[in-house]
């Protein structure tokens, strides 16, 4: 294992918790557990929300891949209980309830998705319904003994939500009770979590004392922005890039960023060390790197990430032929167009767009194209004589073929 003064470089890269004393507390008692020369068990949970995971979702992977690679152990927690209440940390509302059958679902390709970061070899996988799932009511009296209610209204969420005379829901507050109770069952040293989540992390390391056991440090993570460069990265506001997004599609998106996050964008999810991103920051600062080059170089480590270096490399040059040289790219899709068709039933049907809802607001956006003209009208139906071109974005292209055209193509 390697010595305590090279480990906390690349342990502490990333880490933010926006309170000085709260960061030397965690920083100092890290150093010490570290001095002790043993694996330290350290986890993440995982409430299962949605099928697929986001860029932002891998930056708790990527902390959680850097301990491993240092000799400890590495816990991938889906919380299939945790997932019933949902987290509150973030909300300005109640999360809507899930099933079990949704949880499940939903969760079954979580284990899959994070082993394109973690190492399979030295992953541990737990789900928290192992023991939450068998607490009694007098377990969760016992819980909650612990803690008062004003704690959990001083909650930023929580007193926003008050002061507006907004309904905060009893099992809302049950959340980091069940949080906390997942560091107590695994013994955990480390948990590691976004900054919203601080509350929650907290109130383990306080059950752990309560169990007897040595209080876990706690490692939060800022919120990674989306393609807009200001808003959190969510499927639901369309500014994601999803970790199982076509090679081209991923690079794409990330040569769409504002300049301003590249920094951020290596330092949260890519595999570079301090070492690399501090020449990347001064080059950017005195000039003597390019933005373009750097967010370039960007593209191709987070492709790489997920799809390996030949395939980072064919979307490299995918681009250039798209966007640099303004070139239509060779190996478009093709779709058939057997009798006059509504374009809002062509991009579902061909997968430019998830659902017919998704496609009306992409053409009301401006953002669907035919043969380089903007689609204004949803209503707009298509009929081809020739080879045409459907354009979704900046990064999505389908070559439309006559019925003739089928077989020659």
């Amino acid at each position: 294992m390697k010595p305590v003064d090279e480990q906390m470089p690349i342990l502490m890269q990333g880490v933010e918790f926006g309170d000085p004393q709260t960061q030397q507390t965690m920083e100092s008692e890290l150093r010490e557990r570290l001095a002790e020369g043993r694996p330290l068990r350290v986890y993440c949970g995982y409430d299962p929300t949605s099928a697929d995971l986001t860029l932002g979702h891998t930056i708790t992977m990527r902390k959680l891949r850097q301990f491993q690679d240092l000799g400890h152990d590495a816990i991938f927690l889906i919380g299939d209980f945790t997932g019933l209440v949902g987290d509150p940390s973030d909300k300005e509302g109640a999360r809507r309830q899930q099933t079990p059958e949704e949880i499940v679902e939903k969760a079954k390709t979580y284990v899959e998705q994070a082993f394109k970061i973690l190492d399979p070899e030295k992953t541990i996988i737990r789900r928290n319904s192992e023991w939450l799932s068998k607490l009694t009511f007098v377990d969760l009296i016992q819980l909650a003994s612990h803690f008062t209610v004003q704690q959990f209204l001083a909650r930023e969420n929580f007193a926003h939500r008050y002061a507006k005379g907004e309904p905060i829901w009893l099992h809302e507050f049950l959340y980091a009770l069940m949080q906390g109770r997942d560091a107590v069952a695994m013994e955990t040293d480390v948990q590691l979590g976004g900054s919203e989540q601080l509350f929650n992390l907290l109130v383990g390391r306080k059950l752990q004392e309560m169990f007897g056991q040595k209080p876990q440090i706690c490692l939060t993570f800022p919120i990674l922005v989306g393609t807009d460069g200001y808003l959190r990265m969510s499927k639901s506001t369309g500014n994601y890039i999803g970790i199982d997004e076509p090679p081209e599609e991923m690079y794409g998106k990330v040569m769409s960023l504002p300049d301003h996050v590249m920094l951020d964008y290596f330092t949260l999810v890519t595999r570079y060390t301090p070492d690399q991103i501090n020449p990347i920051h001064d080059g950017l600062a005195r000039g003597s790197l390019h933005p373009r080059d750097v967010k370039m170089e960007l593209a191709r480590e987070i492709v790489s990430i997920f799809h390996g270096d030949a395939a980072a490399q064919q979307a490299e040059e995918h681009f250039r032929t798209v966007f640099q040289e303004r070139e239509l790219p060779p190996d478009m899709p093709t779709h058939v167009i057997e009798a006059p068709t509504r374009i809002v039933d062509l991009l579902a049907a061909s997968g430019l767009a998830s659902s017919k809802g998704e496609a009306r607001r992409l053409i009301q956006q401006g953002g669907v194209r035919l043969d380089g003209e903007k689609v204004a009208s949803i209503d707009q139906v298509v009929t081809v004589e020739k080879d045409a071109v459907l354009q979704v974005g900046k990064r999505k292209f389908l070559k439309l073929l006559p019925s003739s055209g089928a077989e020659g193509s």
